[in-house]
């Protein structure tokens, strides 16, 4: 679908940097040069969780075209092979009431001791000044949702929903001179909204898929064995639910709708309460039809296992797993969430879905009794994803830094940015 006219990176021009910034200098020149070092804060950067895998991305994407990459974060799991300055900022990750303040304190440390050239911030996790905030969600339209039904889980993630939206409006407000960069045109539009000042200096480049590790057909005889050590039986229609937070992302809903579509198995890959969810399933008569995985990394066979991807999720900035379900070639059953919105056209390489589980089942009828509709759909959806690659969000990123670092240092007056 075409993106809604916005901001661009091209429209940015070429600045330089006030002394306030308090950033160490970058190598001095013009060009390419200028813009090499970057540093990239962040809580955590691994190959699981979706945000994490983005990071770990955007990291080796940089390093390929050219840049030295410093990263200061919790944790940073990436291949041996790669050069990177790590920074560990040592601390807790749990639970979030204390994990949060206490990584924007000895993260904002950190940052003023290891900072180097363009310094991209991760969301509202330091106090420091940076010159990129990566905005991954805006916490001023969706809360957080609890792990467990029990009041002490659903008080928690109301004190960290207040917190998580005082903490983004404190950031955002100490960085309104910075650029902000979206991972979609919906999430861009949420924070023009809300931070009605930011407005001419947010951008959007989309996250990136790794094409070639989600190619279809690559893991076929992983996916029979996997099909096999499940029970699944041969010729067994499979959706695949990828994606944890449950109660947001509308696994309730998805179990329901297969008690109305009993051509169809689903596997279940992320991590909630599982013994709710089972009860669930079991008091509708599915529960043998249910395939839980837990958190698995290999995410790539998931998706090859299964014959379409279903996601009646509330809210999402992005929504990767829709993306990484496309270009592996299934049909995306998805609500019309940001990102889905800019991926799935109705009716041709997937479907738009509510949470409503009898029109979830309808359109998992449709694809049950018509196999060249799921084949049909399938390919259009790998067409449609393959545009938003890692490569292209990597150079989105080396043209914006190249924007914001003419002569050695970080803009900070980005003006005659149009929409």
């Amino acid at each position: 679908m075409p993106p809604a006219e916005r901001p661009s990176v091209r429209s940015l021009p070429r600045r330089t940097m006030s002394a306030a910034t308090g950033a160490r200098s970058a190598p001095e020149g013009h060009g390419p040069d200028a813009a090499r070092d970057v540093t990239i804060v962040a809580h955590d950067i691994g190959p699981v969780r979706g945000m994490e895998r983005q990071l770990s991305a955007l990291v080796l994407g940089l390093e390929q075209l050219g840049h030295r990459i410093t990263v200061i974060a919790r944790a940073c799991e990436l291949p041996a092979s790669t050069n990177v300055d790590f920074h560990r900022v040592k601390g807790p990750s749990r639970p979030f009431l204390i994990a949060y303040p206490w990584f924007m304190v000895m993260g904002s440390l950190a940052v003023r001791r290891w900072r180097r050239g363009i310094v991209q911030v991760t969301g509202a996790i330091v106090l420091n000044r940076v010159d990129v905030v990566a905005v991954h969600y805006c916490h001023q339209v969706a809360t957080a949702t609890p792990s467990r039904a029990a009041f002490a889980f659903r008080f928690q993630a109301k004190l960290a929903s207040g917190l998580k939206r005082v903490g983004e409006r404190m950031c955002f407000w100490i960085n309104r001179a910075a650029v902000f960069v979206c991972v979609s045109d919906g999430l861009a539009n949420e924070i023009r909204e809300h931070y009605p000042a930011l407005g001419e200096r947010v951008v959007t480049i989309h996250n990136g898929i790794d094409t070639a590790s989600f190619t279809p057909g690559v893991r076929r005889s992983d996916a029979a064995a996997m099909r096999k050590a499940l029970a699944i039986s041969e010729g067994r229609l499979v959706a695949a639910f990828v994606g944890s937070e449950w109660e947001r992302k509308g696994l309730a809903v998805a179990i329901e709708a297969l008690a109305l579509a009993r051509d169809w198995d689903l596997v279940v890959a992320g991590g909630g309460d599982e013994e709710h969810y089972r009860a669930l399933a079991d008091g509708l008569g599915v529960g043998e039809a249910i395939h839980w995985l837990g958190i698995t990394r290999d995410v790539q066979l998931v998706y090859e296992l299964a014959d379409a991807f279903v996601l009646p999720t509330r809210y999402e900035s992005f929504s990767l797993v829709s993306f990484e379900a496309a270009t592996s070639s299934l049909p995306v059953l998805a609500t019309p969430v940001n990102g889905v919105c800019e991926l799935i056209v109705d009716g041709q390489n997937g479907f738009l879905i509510t949470q409503e589980p009898r029109l979830i089942a309808e359109r998992l009828a449709l694809l049950a009794a018509d196999p060249s509709l799921r084949r049909r759909q399938g390919e259009a959806a790998r067409r449609s994803a393959l545009e938003f690659n890692s490569s292209r969000m990597a150079a989105g990123h080396r043209e914006l830094y190249l924007r914001l670092v003419p002569s050695g240092a970080c803009g900070r007056d980005v003006e005659g940015m149009s929409r």
